[in-house]
């Protein structure tokens, strides 16, 4: 088992890795997680192929152990199913050192880590990601939450983990197009932060694809590094954080204008596209570099257009962005890959190059 820490001035924990669960116990005893109960909640995916893994393990020294099984899907993560996790809490007897353990993909986190948030006014609980785009980005950082309204992650708070376990093998279960889609969140680390890291991602695709462990390990690892050094610095997304949302604004539109019938991380990858082409638009990211995002994406069968969405509704939906301050849209931008800034002060013209780009057929380009 493997380990680094996420530290800074008010968050610290570690994140271990390892391909098979068989160190849990050493990492919940590691960070002085003793024998109180436990609370797994994962998804009827994710449950029939590690729950009673994890069950196992834990049975050697938890007597304890309760399951909390979900519809899988964004469509169900909303305030009702919270209102169902609170209800099994309260009829476990769940306390405040009971632990949550988080066993899935990003809405299984998010939803776990935020009824461990607010129940009791706050439940120790760990991350175990099963699927890419949760191992590469959402389990680490701490945001935790729900949709409301249909509107993305609009209910929420940060809460950080006790740790995080990343087993890269259970990628071995996940269907092709949720390995894409966590792509989506790889390729923008390196288009924010790490430009030798793009390349990496590009030109170790077939093994990616093939899903090579030792490729796998050190791509999740890389991401994890690279989130964590942005999440250390700014915990709370008040300034230098809000680069980990390049692609993010407009994918969130789209995502929710779509009813989520796109993945996440397909609609960040059209998210990025509508990005990457303002910062074309505005002279900062060179044709080239523009077209080589494109090129990147496409190769991991990722969409990078949205042909049935109103330009006029996407414009409108962009505004309900957790990010709009007194009425201002905030994007963004890369000035090269490997490098971005936020911008508040696009013109209305300007973001509407950037979604009739997204939302116009290719061969009007």
């Amino acid at each position: 088992m493997e380990k680094f820490y996420v530290q800074g001035e008010q968050v610290s924990y570690p994140i271990f890795f390892a391909n098979t669960f068989d160190f849990l116990l050493d990492a919940l005893e590691e960070t002085g997680l003793g024998k109180q109960k436990i609370c797994i909640i994962t998804d009827q995916n994710v449950d029939m192929y590690y729950a009673n893994i994890i069950i196992k393990q834990l049975q050697i020294k938890y007597d304890r152990i309760f399951k909390f099984v979900m519809p899988p899907g964004e469509k169900h993560k909303h305030l009702e199913t919270i209102y169902q996790i609170y209800n099994f809490f309260l009829e476990n007897q769940l306390d405040r050192q009971s632990v949550v353990i988080a066993l899935g993909g990003g809405v299984v986190g998010d939803m776990a880590g935020f009824a461990a948030a607010t129940y009791l006014r706050g439940l120790p609980f760990i991350q175990i990601p099963t699927s890419l785009l949760s191992q590469v980005d959402s389990s680490v950082g701490g945001k935790v939450g729900v949709d409301f309204q249909k509107h993305k992650n609009l209910v929420g708070s940060f809460y950080q983990p006790k740790f995080v376990y990343i087993n890269p093998s259970t990628l071995q279960t996940l269907p092709t197009r949720e390995i894409n889609a966590g792509m989506a969140e790889v390729i923008k680390h390196g288009l924010i932060l790490d430009k030798s890291y793009y390349d990496f991602v590009k030109e170790h695709r077939q093994e990616v694809m093939d899903l090579c462990p030792n490729t796998m390990t050190k791509m999740i690892r890389r991401s994890c590094e690279l989130k964590s050094s942005i999440v250390k610095e700014d915990e709370k997304e008040v300034g230098l954080r809000e680069i980990l949302n390049f692609g993010h604004t407009l994918g969130h539109a789209i995502e929710t204008l779509l009813d989520f019938t796109l993945l996440h991380g397909e609609c960040v990858a059209i998210g990025m596209i509508g990005a990457a082409y303002l910062s074309y638009q505005i002279g900062e990211l060179s044709l080239i570099q523009f077209e080589d995002i494109k090129q990147t994406i496409l190769a991991y069968d990722l969409p990078v257009k949205s042909l049935n969405i109103d330009e006029i509704k996407l414009y409108e939906q962009l505004f309900m962005d957790k990010k709009v301050k007194q009425d201002k849209l905030s994007f963004v931008l890369l000035s090269k890959i490997g490098e971005a800034f936020r911008v508040n002060q696009l013109s209305e013209e300007i973001i509407y190059t950037g979604i009739h780009y997204l939302c116009r057929a290719e061969e009007e380009d």
